[in-house]
């Protein structure tokens, strides 16, 4: 595959462009982002589906500008779908034929299947792992579904379900109950849905529900992708949103003007949604169909899955930030090793295991932005770069884990700011603060192998070494440890 990939979805409401670029097998980052509201589906639903003049030239005029852009990166493949608009056209070939003869560029239209297994195969690996949870992706002529268990992803089915749609056919006209009947009757295609634990939301629409359910909620982390709430908090702002009498109101309720005239569309699929499922739980997704079709190519070889175990965040961030592998393989492995001597001791559940570990591996990433303050550039990136595949709650027990690595213990004041995030007992924090920060003293000397063992008993580490050790004990003593009966021992 291409070290750098563009992707371009052709939607109903907007035409949008991402440029991704590998730095290992399967890493990947963003590298740029670009969107133009071209809405090329504007009347189409009033002739039949037709796409009509105006909007066609609006959405030529962005792809031009999108290939320079690409061509700017030096992007060496281009991946090109165009979903319900352009699908459903009848002279869809007029507009492909045309960019293809003046552009250069292939347009694939997919079937709204294939849409909604893009989107649903995006969040089943960018995603924390989820079970019998449904995904639904919004759109602007269509909504797609599919079923998500784990990695896996089933059923998938798009139904003619669009906000573009719904407000040209209904909501211009102030055509409520037919809008409603128009849903339901959809809504009918869809396969038995009582199963369904999880709701995860992907397009426009749910992001700014989201988002704004986000900042009304004064969440302590500004991240989108992953944010989870309940059902029952998305039901009653849906309904806030559909009371909600002019653009004011709807400003007072935290939604962008360029969603005005869409969101009650968008909210009224949603409010008929939760009538029919009884899921209690929602996930925001930040990732989608662009972010499939870029997987689709990536994973071809391994059936649409990253290897069992792997995370293309933290590769992502080992590959760009981390040049000492040795050291941050052998701080991650002290760490291991420390907690499973001593998280019975501590108290602590063996599920945090795996998150001191990447804390520990991540840990020296802040050094390559600036050494003197590299725990505050590790934070930053942990809790930007850390972006697929984790909660909300693991990216703020890691990045605060390595922004207070070797210093001192978390602070009152933060462990009160991020207490939504955090471990409800601070005890819990304060001693995975503690181990990887006794971790990152024992390894004072950078040894290029761990050349000691450890044993515990009744509270005391005992180091057993043949070396001096000499600056890991300086540095071990002026750690911090809440527990006064935890002892260090070195014995050589």
């Amino acid at each position: 595959m291409a070290k750098r990939v563009a992707v371009i979805d052709i939607g109903s409401n907007s035409v949008r462009m991402v440029v991704y670029e590998k730095t290992s097998r399967y890493a990947f980052h963003l590298l740029h982002e670009e969107k133009s509201k071209v809405r090329i589906s504007e009347d189409a639903y009033l002739h039949n589906g037709e796409l009509q003049a105006l909007p066609m030239q609006r959405t030529f005029n962005a792809l031009h500008d999108f290939l320079e852009i690409a061509a700017s990166f030096k992007v060496k493949k281009i991946l090109c779908v165009a979903t319900s608009a352009l699908r459903d056209a009848p002279n869809k070939q007029d507009f492909i034929q045309r960019v293809r003869s003046h552009l250069g560029l292939n347009i694939k239209a997919i079937s709204g299947e294939k849409e909604a297994y893009f989107g649903a195969i995006a969040c089943a690996n960018l995603l924390p792992k989820q079970q019998n949870a449904l995904s639904i992706d919004i759109g602007g002529g269509s909504t797609e579904f599919a079923f998500i268990h784990n990695d896996s992803v089933s059923s998938p089915i798009s139904l003619k379900l669009g906000t573009v749609r719904l407000k040209e056919l209904f909501f211009d006209n102030n055509n409520l109950k037919d809008a409603i009947k128009y849903i339901e009757s959809e809504f009918n295609k869809l396969p038995e849905l009582k199963e369904t634990t999880t709701l995860i939301g992907i397009g426009g629409t749910f992001r700014a529900i989201s988002s704004a359910i986000l900042k009304e909620s004064l969440y302590p982390l500004n991240k989108l992708h992953a944010f989870e709430y309940s059902a029952d908090t998305l039901h009653d702002y849906i309904e806030a949103i559909l009371k909600a009498k002019n653009e004011k109101e709807l400003a007072s309720l935290f939604i962008k003007s360029n969603r005005f005239d869409v969101i009650k569309p968008g909210a009224l699929i949603l409010h008929c949604l939760l009538k029919r499922v009884s899921a209690k739980h929602v996930i925001t997704s930040g990732v989608g169909v662009r972010e499939g079709v870029y997987l689709s190519d990536l994973l071809r070889t391994s059936k649409d899955k990253f290897p069992h175990n792997y995370n293309t965040s933290v590769r992502y961030i080992l590959d760009s930030y981390v040049h000492d592998k040795a050291f941050s393989n052998n701080l991650a492995s002290l760490t291991k090793k420390i907690f499973d001597l001593s998280y019975e001791y501590f108290g602590i559940d063996y599920k945090y295991k795996e998150i001191l570990s990447i804390a520990a591996k991540l840990y020296p990433a802040g050094s390559s932005v600036h050494f003197y303050s590299q725990n505050k550039h590790t934070y930053y990136i942990i809790q930007s770069a850390l972006e697929y595949g984790f909660t909300h709650h693991d990216i703020m027990l890691i990045s605060t884990l390595t922004k207070y690595a070797k210093n001192k213990l978390p602070s009152d004041t933060h462990l009160q700011l991020y207490a939504k995030l955090l471990p409800n007992n601070a005890h819990i924090t304060h001693s995975l603060s503690y181990i990887l920060s006794l971790s990152i003293a024992l390894l004072s000397h950078r040894p290029r192998n761990i050349d000691f063992t450890m044993q515990f008993e009744k509270g005391i580490l005992i180091i057993k070494t043949k070396n001096i050790l000499y600056l890991s004990k300086n540095t071990v003593e002026k750690i911090e440890c809440r527990d006064q009966n935890f002892k260090i021992v070195f014995s050589n």
